[in-house]
């Protein structure tokens, strides 16, 4: 099982190293033939800064690519900025990024990197789920019935999968706890 990590700007590292303990080969992302000369089973879109990443997704010709395999649907696992590029609108900003997720997310909801905060909540499928936020969005709206509600904490989304999709507002791939993970290979398998 092979898995893009887009590898451009952010957290990518630590995805890479969740998903080879579970036994994933990872590819990094950092140019459109990363894309196009592997056969990819799944994708990751990390933590890190949504505007950057955005903009690097065009710059360097692999937004298209990236965005035809999600709507052909290969599984992707987005966390906290891999949430806002996948988010169809953008609370308050006009941009979008790919646009495949149907709905409006909050950027930055939490505050900057001093809002940052560790919580324990319930995760659909999982229980309990120990949730990092660094500078995190949430859900602010969905635009579908399809969107299914994976995690709320303190009132507000934090998780939800659409389709072949996962959004999370925080940072599995900092903490131990290899189940969300683990979820998204089984959505490949």
């Amino acid at each position: 099982m092979k898995i893009g990590v887009l590898a451009v700007q952010g957290a990518f590292i630590e995805h890479e190293r969740m998903l080879e303990r579970l036994g994933a080969q990872t590819v990094e992302l950092r140019k459109k033939s990363d894309i196009t000369e592997n056969v990819l089973d799944g994708l990751v879109l990390p933590g890190g800064e949504s505007t950057v990443q955005g903009k690097l997704l065009r710059e360097l010709d692999m937004f298209d690519s990236i965005k035809a395999l999600i709507e052909k649907g290969t599984p992707v696992l987005a966390t906290c900025a891999g949430m806002i590029l996948l988010a169809r609108h953008i609370s308050g900003d006009s941009s979008v990024h790919l646009g495949t997720l149907p709905v409006t997310v909050k950027r930055n909801a939490y505050g900057r990197q001093l809002g940052s905060f560790v919580t324990k909540g319930d995760f659909k499928g999982l229980g309990e789920f120990e949730m990092t936020f660094i500078r995190a969005p949430y859900v602010e709206k969905s635009e579908s019935d399809e969107v299914e509600l994976l995690s709320e904490v303190a009132g507000k989304t934090v998780a939800v999968r659409y389709k072949n999709q996962i959004a999370l507002a925080f940072h599995p791939e900092v903490g131990e706890d290899t189940r969300i993970h683990e979820l998204f290979l089984k959505m490949i398998k």
